[in-house]
């Protein structure tokens, strides 16, 4: 008897502990509907009772990348790494001295590389990503992202992720989902720091891609980096890029752009329980507040359309106690 006494006054105090720490489940999250949606949709799901429940192998969520899951101003991270690589390459090639867009990145000159366009564009990564093996590429990478610092918040790129959606991955992570990334960033500058970061490993990162080839060199096999695109992972390509990689649709999808919006599209529109969900930069003070006129993660077509379409919309500002984790 006075074992069951023990265990009821146990059962007794820990109840309320458990019950807060459930109702905790996104501490950086205020709360208020954007929170509340989260949260009821998971539960919906993961009920077997619930005639909404998702065996775990179907519980699928894809993340975009940049402005979602990290910072994306003032212009994208993975673009100020290749301007990097061409002001590092430069003595190598004096004829870039001349040439667009190598002449705006190595002064610095990011509204005329923008100016470029996709094709500028693409012509930088190319040179900068490209000429090396995969593994030095790794490294190139690897280094970058240890030493170079944002122009405004003075922290490491990898710093500038958000705390609350961290802790929406390992939310998700927690109840039975799968986390993926599915960027319009390169695959593998994405996969070199995704699992530390994030939590999420090189396998379920799905981005764009350069045409790499097998060889031997000196008896030793390589992947050698081309500077030839394969694969543009954005926009319409996102569902293609999902189908190729996962081959199951997603039951959850989160972007913050109109490059994201084809992804939203296809996961929400299959059958049973969905859930999209798109960030909406509104906090000028401690990040950036950007929508419709933006040369990068332009939000507009998403925006008019989250509401019909029952996509959530995340106020930064309001809906976020924090935005970026605290480094000691």
């Amino acid at each position: 008897m006075a074992f069951i006494r023990l265990l009821i006054l146990l059962t007794a105090i820990l109840a309320p502990i458990n019950m807060a720490h459930a109702a905790d489940a996104l501490p950086s999250w205020n709360d208020g509907p954007t929170k509340k949606a989260i949260i009821t949709f998971v539960e919906k799901v993961t009920d077997k009772g619930s005639p909404d429940y998702v065996p775990p192998a179907d519980r699928i969520a894809v993340f975009d990348n940049d402005g979602n899951l990290w910072a994306e101003k003032l212009v994208y991270f993975q673009l100020l790494f290749a301007i990097d690589r061409v002001r590092a390459l430069a003595p190598k090639h004096p004829e870039w001295q001349n040439e667009q867009p190598f002449k705006a990145a190595i002064e610095g000159d990011v509204k005329t590389l923008l100016a470029s366009g996709k094709e500028g564009l693409l012509k930088l990564i190319a040179a900068s990503h490209a000429g090396m093996s995969a593994s030095e590429f790794r490294e190139t990478v690897a280094d970058w992202v240890e030493t170079a610092r944002h122009p405004r918040f003075d922290k490491k790129y990898t710093e500038l992720v958000y705390q609350p959606m961290l802790q929406l991955l390992d939310y998700l992570r927690s109840n039975g989902f799968t986390t993926y990334i599915v960027s319009g960033g390169g695959i593998e500058f994405l996969r070199t720091w995704s699992e530390r970061v994030y939590g999420i490993p090189p396998a379920q990162v799905i981005g764009s891609s350069i045409q790499t080839e097998y060889d031997v060199v000196d008896g030793t096999p390589i992947l050698f980096r081309l500077p030839k695109t394969n694969f543009i992972n954005d926009k319409a390509g996102k569902p293609i890029g999902i189908n190729q990689h996962i081959g199951k649709r997603p039951i959850f999808a989160s972007g913050n752009s109109d490059g994201d919006f084809e992804m939203l599209e296809w996961v929400t529109s299959g059958d049973g329980a969905r859930f999209g969900l798109i960030l909406h930069h509104t906090d000028v003070d401690r990040e950036y507040a950007y929508d419709r006129e933006s040369h990068v993660g332009r939000l507009d077509k998403a925006l008019d359309q989250a509401a019909d379409r029952g996509w959530t919309v995340i106020d930064m500002k309001n809906d976020w106690k924090e935005v970026f984790p605290e480094v000691n």
